[in-house]
């Protein structure tokens, strides 16, 4: 079969010749169509189930929980192995599934399986699957903070001017408040000052409060205590930035961890608890009944049907929320009523928070991307990047978005980067040792063209391979680290070929009379090809 290759390579040269230019181009293009990715794609079809669990101990859990959920999935169509993890008040159950077996289908089966636990688990438990990610893990880590001013003051927006009021603190406990027209947020020595007058301060408890004047207009400027500003910074980083991030194709899920997450807090007072004859349970239904919306019917107006709805709701307004908590009627007596404000404190405070997070030094929020199975890193990381810059050019000039904490698409560039950089050190190394051997450039010319043609054919084999399993295989470390050991063997059967027939060349041409090329071409190569290939087919098996 080898010399019917060869005797047709020879005989149709030029056709050769077109077809492998033509290989060389298309399959340039397809090299840059593949996905690049760290690893290959080795994403079991896997199901995961979070339960939490307040209130209940390790060994509840266990056997309140874990055990019903465990049974209810074995044996499901398609499920491989079950395994859960347990602590207190948080329950994790793993779900793999048959390599066969869609992503879609294993959901649902799932879904169904924890269908039939109604009335099993505890009341107020629901397990929730998580959404389908990669076992890549996370892919990029960003974070949000609010940068100081030029001179390492306190930033704060002053209304909806576009400008940033700079509070520094002085020696003397004073306060020096600095104007700013920001040009770029990243270089706060690019902005430009602005010119305030008749600055006036209105100190609270709480909070910093100034008046001031630009060009003839007054502003008033709020500067929040370091609480009430981690507490916004992650307001915006759960309302603002995640349902950006989770618009992007591809992203599975979006942690967030550091800054501090905003609650309205009843403190209650024992001692008034007993003074106004108010029980706990009374407060808290009171609580989960004043902050509803319902329906009232409708009124019908002729020909005119209008809704009645009964509001009831709290917010958005904080100011608001805290003002009508604390006029809720807890409980109500002939003579007067009790509300909340006489037996409780009504605060805003943050939530207890396991864990922190910071950003280049200062107090942030970080987030965690993890992306969804088969989805190409490097782009995903792309669109994430354009996800944030866009989500920061709409927040204040004071808020910094930082995506580089981490990028798994860094780790990859630099994989290939190595890869290419050995190849093509390689190809240099060989160009010389062949040309200082055979002192010829035609020849040396020939064995180096083994490499891109190599390489181009290795692309239509993993578009072929991937149109035929259905799964696309990708460019990654285990790959190229393949393809850099294949470019060994290759380029050294190019050169025993090459030398060989020049070799035989050379003779014949020595000889008074010499055969045809093609001919002496056609020996040279059949005579050492058993050779060749017995060799690479060890290298292979070894």
């Amino acid at each position: 079969m080898f010399n019917a290759v060869i005797r047709f390579a020879l005989r149709y040269r030029m056709l050769v010749v077109v077809m492998s230019l033509a290989l060389l181009v298309y399959g340039s293009y397809l090299a840059t169509t593949l996905p690049i990715d760290v690893f290959p794609d080795l994403d079991r079809p896997r199901v995961i189930i979070i339960t939490e669990c307040p209130g209940l101990a390790t060994e509840e859990v266990e056997t309140m929980v874990t055990q019903p959920i465990e049974i209810a999935l074995l044996g499901a169509s398609g499920v491989q192995a079950v395994r859960s993890q347990t602590t207190a008040s948080l329950n994790v159950v793993y779900i793999e599934f048959d390599w066969t077996t869609e992503i879609r289908a294993a959901r649902q089966t799932v879904q169904e399986r924890l269908g039939t636990l109604a009335g099993v688990l505890p009341e107020g438990i629901r397990p929730q699957m998580t959404p389908p990610s990669s076992i890549m893990g996370q892919i990029v880590i960003a974070g949000i903070y609010r940068q100081p001013g030029p001179n390492g003051g306190e930033l704060m927006p002053v209304g909806k001017t576009g400008f940033l009021a700079e509070l520094v603190p002085s020696s003397d406990k004073s306060h020096q408040v600095s104007v700013w027209k920001p040009v770029d947020r990243h270089r706060v020595d690019s902005w430009e000052p602005v010119k305030a007058d008749n600055i006036q301060w209105a100190e609270g408890v709480e909070e910093r409060r100034a008046t001031l004047t630009i060009t003839g207009q007054p502003h008033e400027v709020l500067f929040p205590t370091a609480a009430s500003q981690q507490m916004a910074l992650r307001t915006i980083a759960d309302w603002v930035i995640r349902p950006r991030l989770l618009k992007v194709t591809g992203v599975a899920e979006v942690f967030i961890q550091g800054g501090d997450r905003k609650q309205y807090q009843v403190l209650i007072d024992p001692a008034a608890l007993l003074e106004y004859d108010v029980t706990l349970q009374e407060v808290e239904q009171a609580l989960k009944e004043s902050n509803i919306n319902t329906s009232g019917g409708f009124a019908v107006t002729g020909e005119t049907e209008r809704p009645i709805r009964v509001l009831g709701r709290l917010g958005p307004d904080s100011r608001l929320v805290l003002e009508d908590l604390r006029k809720i009627t807890i409980k109500a007596n002939e003579t007067r009523s009790v509300v909340l404000s006489q037996v409780a404190q009504v605060v805003e405070g943050p939530q207890f928070k396991r864990g922190d997070g910071s950003v280049n030094g200062q107090p942030g929020v970080v987030f965690t991307l993890v992306k969804q199975p088969h989805v190409d890193t490097r782009s995903l990381t792309d669109r994430v990047e354009a996800a944030l810059q866009e989500a920061e050019a709409s927040l204040p000039a004071d808020i910094v978005i930082n995506s580089q904490l981490f990028r798994l698409k860094n780790f990859i560039d630099r994989g290939i980067f190595n890869v290419g950089e050995a190849l093509v050190i390689g190809a240099v190394l060989v160009l010389i040792i062949l040309f200082l051997f055979l002192l010829n450039f035609r020849t040396t010319f020939i064995t180096l063209t083994a490499i891109p043609l190599s390489l181009v054919i290795t692309t239509l084999a993993f578009r072929i391979i991937g149109y035929l399993t259905g799964a696309q295989l990708s460019i990654n470390v285990m790959t190229l680290g393949g393809i850099a050991v294949a470019m060994g063997e290759l380029v050294d059967d190019a050169i025993v070929d090459v030398e060989n027939i020049f070799r035989r060349l050379k003779e014949n041409n020595a000889l008074a009379t010499s055969k045809p090329a093609l001919l002496v071409v056609y020996e040279a190569s059949k005579e050492i090809r058993s050779a060749i290939v017995f060799g690479t087919a060890v290298v292979i098996l070894v």
